[in-house]
């Protein structure tokens, strides 16, 4: 007896080169069937998902959940299980002298899974700005807390902003990268300085550090020290980062992605592997309303739903190293799932700075199931819910 069936969707996994109606059923938190028409008899529950899409659950491979500790983390669950999403990667929000918080609070109150990428700073985001003399990084005590976290921190997180630049310099994320280096972990990197004060051509001196495994986050970013040079060109030291295996996430964020620089960077075939919001609650309110949000984007831009669909499961498990149970739907790995509406519409959605671009399709969030657990979405950011500005509004 199986203990749920989600049953009629059209089941989308680029991982199995899945996509048709099929069934699927659960078993102890783990995928144990896909087929057509699992009788409905042979489970204690069932849940018809006839006319929606199902994929394997959604990672957000770049947010901030350290709710009430930080002053922009947002509840995990609003942003995750109850808006389609059943993992959330938590990008630096804490330090080694704040971590603590996290599995003592946040992990044991949250339904949604969260992984998470330690700060290089020892505050974390708990200060702004997070690193603002050489003092505020503790090298030993960050690799200590890593390696004393049971597998909780799965990675070191720096930010290429001032004044940390302005104080130390590459030197910076050369410390986080030995950090990552010495914890046996990747080193996530936010690109693009917002204070705009940092000479741009420190990506060139950064993306050379990275390693296989690596993650640059904010591909996408307008801000100096972005992929593209003076001339809208992108820095060769982008393509030869993606040649040997660094992951290239867009993380949209308050500042840190527009058209624009999306247009210029795939027009120069160098595309990103993951899509993500740096979600944070100043950010749900302006410009960041979910992953979904994110998915419809790229759906704007041209990628397909497939495309879309790998960049938000399988490529981000890959990055954090979680692929042997998440990101697939395959016989056996963890029943994480995202129920998800395809909606026709002529729909509006926008960068940081404001442009827009229309999509006659939008994702909208149903359900997500975590281990086999059901969760149903949440009323969505907006007055009228989860979908997008309607461009006729903007016309």
């Amino acid at each position: 007896m199986y203990d749920l069936i989600v049953k009629g969707g059209t089941v989308v996994d680029p991982s199995q080169n899945l996509r048709g109606i099929s069934d699927i059923a659960i078993e102890n938190g783990k995928i144990a069937k896909i087929a057509t028409d699992i009788p409905g008899e042979q489970s204690k529950r069932v849940v018809e998902v006839k006319g929606k899409v199902v994929t394997p659950g959604l990672i957000d491979i770049h947010t901030h959940v350290y709710s009430g500790v930080t002053d922009n983390g947002v509840d995990p669950d609003i942003g995750g299980i109850r808006a389609g999403v059943t993992t959330m990667v938590d990008a630096g929000s804490s330090g080694c002298d704040t971590f603590a918080g996290f599995p003592a609070h946040i992990i044991p109150n949250t339904a949604t899974e969260i992984i998470v990428f330690l700060h290089i700073c020892r505050t974390g985001l708990a200060t702004n700005p997070d690193i603002f003399s050489p003092e505020s990084i503790n090298l030993d005590k960050t690799i200590e807390t890593i390696k004393d976290s049971n597998g909780v921190i799965t990675g070191v997180k720096a930010r290429m902003v001032s004044p940390a630049l302005e104080i130390m310099g590459i030197e910076m994320p050369k410390m986080a990268k030995r950090a990552a280096v010495e914890a046996g972990v990747p080193l996530m990197v936010h690109i693009g300085d917002t204070l705009k004060r940092y000479d741009p051509n420190v990506i060139r001196e950064l993306l050379p550090i990275l390693d296989k495994g690596d993650i640059v986050t904010h591909y996408f970013t307008g801000n100096p020290g972005g992929v593209l040079d003076n001339d809208g060109k992108l820095v060769p030291e982008a393509k030869e980062a993606h040649d040997r295996g660094v992951w290239l996430d867009t993380a949209h964020g308050r500042m840190n992605f527009t058209f624009d620089v999306a247009e210029k960077v795939l027009d120069q075939g160098v595309l990103p592997h993951c899509i993500s919001t740096d979600l944070t609650v100043p950010g749900r309110q302006i410009t960041v309303h979910s992953m979904t949000e994110m998915m419809t984007r790229f759906l704007a831009m041209g990628f397909t739903f497939d495309q879309v669909v790998t960049m938000s499961t399988e490529n981000p498990a890959k990055a954090v190293g979680v692929n042997d149970r998440l990101g697939t739907l395959a016989v056996g790995k963890q029943a994480d799932i995202s129920v998800l509406e395809i909606k026709d519409g002529n729909w509006m959605v926008y960068d940081i700075l404001g442009d827009g671009k229309k999509s006659d399709k939008a994702v909208i969030p149903i359900m997500a199931i975590k281990r086999g657990e059901v969760f149903e979405a949440g009323w969505g950011p907006r007055p009228w819910g989860w979908e997008p500005d309607l461009s006729l509004i903007h016309i």
